[in-house]
């Protein structure tokens, strides 16, 4: 073999990757935003009616969001320098933690860079060899990485069938934990969590809630799926959210109890050998989760939206999805025919994003529409009038 031939082999296999994604409707291009995050956005230009951002609050621009991270950018500069455990922790860092404990009714908080290495590093530290991890089909990449990664013996039930969980878990040997979506990032719909809480007593196992699509939203403060459940701390031991949704900022956060956080703290891979976010950062996600608070309207305008958008998608007979949340789907199958329509949107000044395989399986592509409260109704009523114009068959 000659020293040319590795790289060689390489690029033949880098190469046909890219050509079957383009072959099957499955290449995936970033878009650059020339604005800031909002109901109406930049691109190439031009502004667009933007239906995909996971900004369900409206807070990712707020004044008093923005103003928080440029006064604590002043006072700590844009860097946190360090990994929390070396001297990257701030003071808006702990704040931002101890905020969070209470407002989800836990003991501590721990926060991480993003939701994918809070949820990679939380299983990988729980579980051991010996140990089960079960996981809804339909569950996060991120659960389903920390699940394979773990070394645990790793089990996926059919999506909300508790049912099936409980006869795994009876089949289960050694410690089990059961890590599910709150709110499916794909579908939009929710767990069981009070079906999925009372099998995970019988068993004993834990129970860990990734509510990043909850968290916010959901619930009569919007702490989330696990509030709207009425359950906490000792039905869900486990709670994941992240801050780039609802709190328009970003990273995430693990809450539970003392004892979980402390062992969390000096066992997690992903938290002890990662730089900590910028404390701007966390200062301006302290702010918007004191609007999260104050302002309960956004929570019930969305709602308001929601409700408006699937009664005009029925009225249209657009193949809406199950869901109640902010994510409203619809059902498209063929993964060019998706792109096809959101690109007629497009046309039309209008930003839905089509979903592909493998982020959804294969045949069930579809047009993933998120909903904010910075929306208004008239702004949504021009979504449904325009995919009226764009369905083939509306």
């Amino acid at each position: 073999m000659t020293p040319g031939q590795p790289v060689d082999l390489f690029r033949q296999r880098l190469g046909a990757v890219l050509d079957q994604r383009r072959a099957t409707g499955l290449y995936r291009q970033c878009l650059t935003l020339e604005s800031a995050q909002g109901p109406l956005i930049q691109l190439a230009g031009r502004e667009y009616l933007n239906f995909c951002s996971n900004d369900y609050l409206g807070l990712a621009a707020h004044p008093r969001v923005v103003e928080s991270l440029c006064r604590a950018a002043r006072r700590y500069g844009v860097g946190s320098g360090a990994s929390h455990l070396v001297c990257g922790h701030s003071a808006p860092h702990r704040e931002l933690e101890q905020a969070l404990a209470e407002f989800t009714g836990r003991q501590r908080a721990l926060l991480f860079s993003s939701g994918y290495a809070a949820n990679t590093g939380v299983l990988q530290a729980l579980l051991q060899p010996g140990d089960t991890v079960l996981q809804d089909r339909l569950n996060h990449a991120s659960l389903l990485d920390g699940g394979l990664h773990s070394g645990a013996r790793f089990r996926r039930f059919p999506h909300n069938d508790c049912d099936a969980l409980a006869r795994r878990l009876a089949q289960a040997p050694g410690p089990a934990l059961v890590a599910v979506d709150g709110v499916f990032s794909m579908d939009g719909d929710s767990a069981p969590l009070v079906e999925l809480a009372r099998v995970c007593r019988q068993r004993p196992a834990w129970l860990m809630v990734d509510d990043a699509h909850g968290f916010g939203v959901l619930g009569p403060t919007g702490a989330g799926s696990v509030e709207a459940a009425g359950l906490g701390e000792p039905e869900v031991p486990v709670l994941m959210a992240t801050l780039g949704k609802a709190l328009g900022t970003a990273g995430a956060f693990i809450a539970g109890s003392e004892l979980l956080v402390e062992a969390l703290i000096q066992s997690t891979r992903n938290y002890i050998y990662t730089t900590a976010m910028p404390p701007a950062v966390a200062a301006a996600s302290l702010t918007a989760l004191t609007l999260l608070r104050e302002e309960a309207w956004r929570r019930d305008h969305l709602a308001a939206l929601i409700g408006q958008f699937r009664r005009g998608a029925e009225a249209l007979q657009l193949p809406l999805m199950d869901s109640g949340s902010a994510i409203q789907p619809l059902l498209v199958g063929d993964a060019r025919a998706a792109v096809g329509i959101s690109e007629a949107l497009r046309q039309r000044g209008i930003l839905v994003s089509a979903i592909r395989p493998p982020t959804v399986p294969a045949d069930t592509s579809r047009l993933r529409i998120t909903l904010s409260a910075a929306h208004t109704p008239a702004q949504l009523e021009q979504l449904l009038q325009t995919l009226a114009d764009c369905w083939p068959h509306a």
